[in-house]
């Protein structure tokens, strides 16, 4: 009996600490709440990756003009590195603005009600998906189903 004890004594720290750790709880529904808590974090995010996109887009442009003139090459070991830098930046804007636009769908679904649903099957995402990844479009089912095929 007393290992009954200790057994259950151990399980449940765990099982409040999970939930306590998680926005919103296993199996309820998305309140108008926890929409306007994704709804903050989705617009700040999407302000700071707005801002980051423009200065490496800037920082790219001014790195182009520069590299016209032959004393910037110059500067640079070789070609090769200025070329290397130049199609890591546009890469990075490249992700930056992948991400942007996944953000945008997400408030998009928010303001016409399909937030939280899942694109392929219908059902409602796992709020800890959500809250992992408030703009994702699918179940987390559906996500490995997709992932598998790749």
């Amino acid at each position: 009996m007393a290992t009954k004890k200790t057994q259950s004594a151990r399980t449940s720290p765990a099982r409040s600490s999970v939930r306590v750790s998680a926005a919103p709880l296993v199996g309820t529904r998305i309140t108008a709440r926890d929409m306007q808590g994704f709804r903050a974090r989705l617009e700040e995010e999407l302000h700071m990756l707005c801002g980051r996109r423009d200065g490496l887009e800037a920082a790219n442009a001014s790195s182009l003009e520069a590299a016209g003139g032959l004393a910037f090459v110059d500067q640079h070991s070789d070609a090769g590195t200025l070329t290397f830098d130049r199609e890591r930046d546009q890469s990075l804007v490249d992700n930056l603005r992948d991400l942007i636009g996944k953000i945008q769908a997400a408030l998009a679904r928010m303001d016409n009600g399909s937030f939280g649903r899942c694109e392929t099957c219908g059902q409602p995402i796992e709020a800890e998906r959500l809250d992992a990844l408030p703009y994702t479009t699918l179940c987390l089912v559906d996500a490995r189903r997709r992932s598998r095929v790749r």
